[in-house]
């Protein structure tokens, strides 16, 4: 029931709303949707977004074999390569306008990572032999520019000639993050699928290596919680924690462990201790998971993604304990999300968010941050998952 429920929610209601948005003048998919459902068509487009469409809709694809999911990642595919990457500095943009010319020349570390992430998934999709070519250029200069032999970090934010700059574009809660737990986790995101895609040594020796470092730097194994904002010798800057990151970092660390057939025993502790520990701090009465904490302050807005992730999440939690209660979680989180999160209105998707009162947050449905990406995961993830009921 839950599977096929899902599955149809996929079809019928998520991959649709995204789908009309293809761009067919200038490429790939437009840039901003409203809260009142308006298409602005002249909205910048961002490098995140685009690697994001590519990898919903190539996933979409391997999964499905709807060849309506096929065209539209050959389409983002065609933009993220013609238009956002930068062929001549290498990389991908932060931001180009709709017309795919950059705007904000910036590359990031993060934003890399998902083109990595979309690049190796739309290989696995399709065999396209030039993607991963673009993957492995993209993992090469994460290697080479972005990350910090050092101290075992990957490197934040540069300008477009690959110059290091203040981490500006990931860094919140008034500080100016070195390193970002963010950043590390689509990093590791993005080796475990150019892993699974490759099976190349390099890529799986630093994909151990990140596991560690996450064991190591990020984890903090008396509150189970991990840290967020980091200076450069890996001290965290705030008592931060951001309970849907978390919760992702959980069952996306337990993918690179599977992806690496890496059966440690202290790694997979720390993938069920982390659920056991969001099951604990961040589950509200009404089945959502809370956004974040500060301090004392504990934000209740509840995300799309953070929902999203949750379900993943807790259902990774169950396949590795057996433990009835996860199920239960999962269950109200979807219960909540289909009941507040998911968009009613004729056209609509999934809402940014709710607030604490319950009402939706008037906020863009369709923006550089918010595309497919996380809640087709859910789906597909949950599909792949979940047995016929």
């Amino acid at each position: 029931m839950l599977k096929k429920e899902i599955e149809q929610h996929l079809f019928e209601h998520i991959l649709p709303f995204w789908m009309k948005l293809k761009d067919e003048e200038h490429g790939g998919f437009y840039g901003r949707v409203h809260y009142d459902l308006s298409v602005d068509k002249e909205a910048d487009k961002g490098g995140i977004a685009a690697s994001r469409f590519l990898w919903s809709f190539s996933a979409a694809y391997r999964i499905t074999k709807k060849p309506e999911y096929l065209a539209c990642a050959h389409h983002a595919y065609k933009f993220l390569v013609d238009k956002v990457y930068d062929h001549e500095h290498q990389g991908l943009f932060w931001l180009v306008d709709y017309k795919g010319n950059p705007v904000e020349s910036q590359k990031h570390i993060y934003t890399q990572s998902f083109g990595v992430y979309a690049l190796s998934e739309y290989f696995r999709a399709t065999q396209n032999k030039e993607a991963l070519h673009f993957a492995k250029l993209i993992f090469n200069l994460m290697e080479t520019q972005g990350f910090n032999k050092e101290n075992n970090a990957y490197l934040e934010e540069f300008d477009r000639e690959w110059n290091q700059l203040p981490n500006e574009k990931l860094s919140e809660n008034g500080v100016i993050a070195d390193i970002t737990t963010n950043t590390h986790l689509h990093v590791l995101e993005a080796y475990t699928t150019l892993y699974k895609a490759t099976n190349d040594s390099l890529v799986k020796e630093r994909l151990t290596s990140l596991v560690g470092t996450f064991y190591e730097k990020i984890y903090d194994k008396e509150t189970k919680f991990l840290h967020v904002f980091f200076d450069k010798q890996w001290n965290t800057l705030l008592q931060l924690k951001s309970f849907g990151h978390d919760i992702e970092a959980s069952w996306l660390i337990d993918d690179a462990l599977k992806a690496l057939n890496l059966e440690d025993e202290r790694y997979v502790r720390m993938v069920t201790d982390i659920a056991y520990n969001i099951a604990d701090a961040a589950i509200l009465e009404d089945g959502s998971l809370a956004n974040e904490q500060e301090n004392e302050h504990v934000d209740l807005t509840r995300i799309w993604w953070v929902q999203a992730e949750a379900i993943v999440g807790f259902q990774n939690a169950y396949e590795r304990t057996k433990d009835e209660r996860f199920l239960k979680i999962v269950n109200r989180l979807w219960e909540y999300t289909k009941n507040h999160i998911v968009d009613q209105r004729p056209g609509g998707e999934w809402y940014w968010s709710v607030e604490p009162d319950g009402k939706p947050t008037e906020r863009a449905v369709g923006e550089p941050w918010k595309t497919p990406y996380h809640n087709s995961r859910f789906c597909l993830e949950m599909m792949e998952r979940v047995g016929e009921k």
